[in-house]
């Protein structure tokens, strides 16, 4: 944890780098100012905060097909390399979510459908299996970094139609399957996300789908808790808070929409309550929450923007319907800030658990950026 330390001292310095560029655009307002990049030699999927840190690592696809994994660190001017490895196989999406803070273990999907936890002192995996028959798209974890309870579990989704749950510390199988029933048609899963895991066995996973369903998966009944469909394509999908009774769920689509469902209280009928936005005048690629405040999210635009959001609950969370059965009611959503970083899609975006307002974005344009948000202790 010495890196920690060193972390505080650098971000005393940025902060105050930035002070010129907060006054320049205005003190009213939140303000996501890119303060470093870096262009890379090869396609970047995924970007992670390693915690407890001041570095984070990039994962993607040489175009030999081979995987990429570079792990950076701020400098003062600029960002440097401080580990670079190849790997046999292209990779997609990562994860630390189940991983303990003091081991820091990061999970991997790649192309040829193999899930694998790694050492990254090392380079080493620990963990190796063929998870799927088709490229991983999506990945995530839960009961690590000190967060929540329960078993550490990583879920992965697939374009083979599949989402399967694993647990690192058991045998190479699955500990829950989803898949297609006989008969259905196959959907390419784009985006999975664990929430509601505030017991011991409470936990559910939601999964987004290339035809815009949504289905959310209770992991203690082994069985489908609800479903909907949005009409685009699911491209993410996240909760505000994956350790607590679920409250939010946001996902974002192709089209330009992403909707935010109350997920607190379910209809028999009605389901969850959702409030929908436009955005980025593209796909919307991904959203991730604030870690200091949960009402608090970013959403990554196909055209190299990135928007910050914020949502506004009702006056009351529930109401009566006519028969007299209480079901949810949405709140609104309010856009903070936005800015473009580039010209191609926002791939990857990870906030700083440990600085509030840090955070590291990766783009199609083969670029790495960390950008600095300020003023949202004031929101």
């Amino acid at each position: 944890y010495g890196e920690f330390q060193t972390y505080q001292h650098y971000f005393i310095q940025i902060n105050l780098s930035s002070i010129i560029k907060m006054m320049a655009g205005g003190m009213n307002n939140p303000q996501i100012i890119a303060h470093l990049e870096k262009s890379l030699d090869y396609t970047v999927f995924d970007v992670k905060w390693i915690p407890c840190s001041a570095r984070f690592v990039v994962v993607g696809s040489h175009a030999r097909g081979t995987g990429a994994m570079q792990i950076f660190e701020m400098g003062q001017k600029e960002l440097v390399l401080s580990k670079k490895y190849e790997k046999k196989d292209a990779i997609k999406c990562c994860t630390f979510g189940a991983s303990s803070l003091q081991e820091r273990h990061l999970a991997t999907g790649a192309f040829k459908g193999r899930m694998e936890t790694w050492d990254l002192e090392r380079a080493a995996p620990i963990y190796s299996v063929k998870a799927h028959n088709e490229i991983i798209n999506c990945i995530d974890g839960v009961g690590g970094l000190g967060i929540g309870v329960g078993a550490p579990e990583i879920v992965t989704g697939s374009r083979d139609g599949t989402v399967k749950v694993w647990d690192v510390r058991q045998e190479k199988d699955p500990v829950a399957l989803m898949a297609p029933k006989e008969g259905e048609t196959t959907r390419d899963c784009w985006a999975v996300a664990f929430g509601n895991a505030y017991t011991e066995s409470e936990r559910v996973v939601a999964a987004g789908y290339d035809n815009g369903d949504i289905k959310m998966f209770d992991l203690r009944t082994m069985s489908v808790r609800w479903e909907t469909n949005v009409s685009n394509g699911v491209c993410g999908l996240q909760f505000d808070r994956r350790d607590i009774l679920m409250n939010k769920l946001v996902a974002t689509t192709l089209e330009s929409k992403f909707l935010t469902f109350d997920v607190r209280m379910h209809h028999p009928q009605q389901g969850y309550p959702s409030v929908v936005e436009k955005a980025h005048k593209a796909t919307i690629w991904g959203v991730r929450h604030l870690p200091q405040n949960r009402d608090i999210y970013m959403t990554l635009g196909g055209n190299g923007s990135i928007c910050l959001w914020k949502y506004n609950y009702p006056k009351e969370r529930t109401k009566l319907d006519s028969n007299g059965v209480e079901m949810g009611v949405a709140g609104t959503v309010e856009q903070i800030q936005n800015v473009v970083l580039g010209t191609q899609p926002i791939s990857g975006f990870d906030w700083s658990p440990d600085k509030e307002g840090l955070c590291v974005c990766s783009g199609f344009d083969q670029t790495i950026r960390i950008c600095i948000v300020t003023r949202l202790k004031s929101l």
